[in-house]
């Protein structure tokens, strides 16, 4: 159900380990690193600043 808060699976979603390293997901290049991007099917956005680049 919408509305219940956040989504508490979401932020492990952005991280990965990778040969024993953590690995973050794409951060806004304008905020710089901990704020993450959104990605849409079309391209990627941030919530914060309004930066929008078109998906590769």
């Amino acid at each position: 159900m919408m509305g219940d808060g956040p989504n508490g699976k979401a932020k492990w979603a952005k991280y990965k380990i990778e040969d024993g390293q953590l690995v973050r997901s794409e951060s806004c290049p304008s905020c710089g690193p901990g704020v993450f991007l959104a990605i849409h099917a079309d391209r990627k956005s941030c919530g914060r600043c309004g930066y929008t680049s078109a998906n590769e």
